[in-house]
């Protein structure tokens, strides 16, 4: 198949503002966070949250409010402090130097080039890269673009642009930039976009504020890296009916995810007769992308919001879209869709998992209804029916589909670790918020950027978390039960002390706001969650 850049990429690009009016808004609160009026609602209650997530985020918001209360006296800190250090220092591993060298004993050699290739922009992609070289065939010299995007990897629009810089390979730089649902944005920002809408770029000092914009741009200054658009007449008109098609399930989808069905089920039909329309077009394509064997523009258009709903209308509605491989599903076209995107390191970068995005849309929209019938599934995604419990289940029970293109259950421990302790001391700080002062003041209900830690129980949060890293490396049945063995010896002390309270309401805080691509790809991420909830 052959692609163009310029002559036909407006009319492709230009189909993103056909979504009907009604969205508007919420279209906007995709790009930007804002909220909207379109589930005021939901914001009677006291815990607004509390019926977007059932009793979760108010099971977090009272452990923080309890953690504020500080029982322990300083005579009590100093001598948990000393009995802390004795068992540590008769255990094996138990200190930041020892884990990291026992992890670089343990990683392949792609891995232990992991943070010196971040730091040069070289290597495999990851959320972590502030500079994207890709390889040493490009300086810095080379960059010719900077992409705005939002710090948690949480705007669709975002990882579309994200998607097409990947795939084209073009050098570029990044700028993280707060959702306003989770933080505020830096005033030389808005004085670029006063908006606030993410994401922007700069593209040969011109600066490009719509991501379709962005994206239209990318084709025609790049013209010769990996062109998405194609040339071929039949091809042109087939991208820009399936581009209108993508407007027409996100309307769709967002209809209902927004609202709660009527009673007549119109909402679920409507959302249904259009995906089924998304699955006969995939049926009729012979390779794995919606052009053919190739990856195209209308599949970086589709990626970002087929993810979404995925996850969302399985959280709130019940209904699944995709499922594991070999199990029965209506949609196999997308699902092997989904197979084709997952090959591309492009989208492999950017995915995140249903987690993640059922805790943040709904602050991006305004907020979300839930449907009868939907509580089972919002449990296992949660981890509250035990689905974050050792040892973990394959899929999550069939729910969401392993990554095993991330490799294998070992690699995904040590990514976890490697993460952990290359920030350690901040990671730390940042889990004893649990038991600190909450600061909240903003929509995300996971975020809370202006709380104060407790800063008394981080000797024990370091020691859990000492514990826990060992717990991620162990390989052996011996290893691990050495490890059994220190955490209940911490936790007898820390019992008998009153201070086990704290602790535990500390790793779950740390443990409900592992995102996923932010901070680590979904099957390190589950292992970590996994594993602090085991400690």
């Amino acid at each position: 198949m052959n692609f163009c850049s310029l002559a036909t990429v407006f009319v492709l690009f230009s189909l993103e503002e056909s979504t009907s009016t009604a969205f508007t808004t919420s279209r906007q609160n995709l790009l930007s966070g804002r909220s909207s009026s379109i589930s005021t609602s939901l914001f009677e209650s006291g815990n607004p949250f509390q019926s977007l997530f059932g009793n979760v985020a108010s099971k977090i918001s009272n452990l923080q409010q309890e953690g504020m209360m500080d029982y322990i006296s300083q005579d009590q800190l100093s001598q948990l402090n000393s009995q802390t250090e004795t068992i540590l220092a008769s255990a094996h591993n138990m200190n930041l130097s020892l884990v990291r060298s026992s992890l670089e004993s343990k990683q392949t050699s792609e891995e232990r080039k992991f943070r010196s290739n971040l730091n040069k922009g070289y290597g495999a992609a990851s959320p972590l890269h502030k500079l994207r070289l890709f390889d040493e065939s490009n300086s810095e010299d080379d960059v010719r673009v900077t992409l705005y995007r939002d710090s948690a990897s949480w705007c669709p629009y975002s990882q579309k642009v994200w998607m097409t810089l990947e795939e084209k390979r073009i050098p570029y730089r990044i700028e993280k930039i707060n959702m306003r649902c989770y933080g505020d944005k830096p005033a030389s920002f808005l004085r670029m976009q006063p908006s606030g809408s993410i994401p922007v770029a700069i593209i040969d000092g011109v600066t490009y504020n719509q991501s379709n914009d962005i994206m239209y741009a990318l084709e025609e200054k790049f013209p010769d890296s990996n062109p998405m658009v194609p040339t071929e007449p039949d091809m042109r008109m087939n991208a820009q009916s399936l581009l209108r098609l993508e407007r027409q399930l996100f309307s769709s989808w967002m209809y209902w995810l927004t609202s709660r069905d009527t009673p007549d089920g119109r909402m679920r039909e409507n959302f249904v007769a259009t995906l089924v329309e998304v699955e006969n077009a995939l049926t009729a394509t012979s390779g794995g992308f919606f052009l053919g064997g190739q990856v195209s523009i209308v599949d970086a258009m589709f990626a970002p919001f087929l993810e979404r709903m995925c996850a969302s209308m399985l959280y709130f509605k019940g209904f699944q879209i995709r499922v594991a491989n070999g199990e029965k599903t209506n949609f196999p076209a997308i699902n092997r869709w989904f197979d084709s995107m997952e090959t591309l390191e492009s989208y492999q970068l950017t995915k995140s998992d249903y987690y993640t995005h059922c805790w943040d849309l709904p602050p991006q929209l305004g907020g979300c209804f839930s449907e009868d019938g939907s509580k089972q599934f919002q449990d296992a995604i949660n981890g509250s029916n035990g689905s974050w419990d050792l040892p973990l289940a394959p899929d999550n029970n069939g729910l969401e589909p392993d990554w095993s293109w991330a490799g294998d259950e070992a690699a995904a421990k040590r990514e976890a670790v490697e993460r952990v302790t290359s920030n350690f001391e901040a990671i730390v700080s940042f889990a004893a918020r649990g038991a600190g002062k909450s600061g909240r003041s903003y929509g995300a209900p996971l975020a809370d950027p202006n709380a104060i830690p407790n800063e008394s129980i981080q000797p024990f949060v370091d020691a859990a978390m000492m514990v826990i890293c060992n717990k991620l490396l162990s390989e052996t049945d011996i290893e691990s039960a050495a490890c059994d063995k220190t955490l209940a010896e911490l936790v007898s002390v820390w019992k008998k002390e009153g201070g086990n309270e704290e602790i535990a309401m500390s790793l779950s805080y740390l443990r409900d706001r592992v995102g996923v691509p932010r901070d680590m790809r979904l099957p390190a991420a589950r292992q970590l969650r996994a594993h602090l909830n085991w400690a």
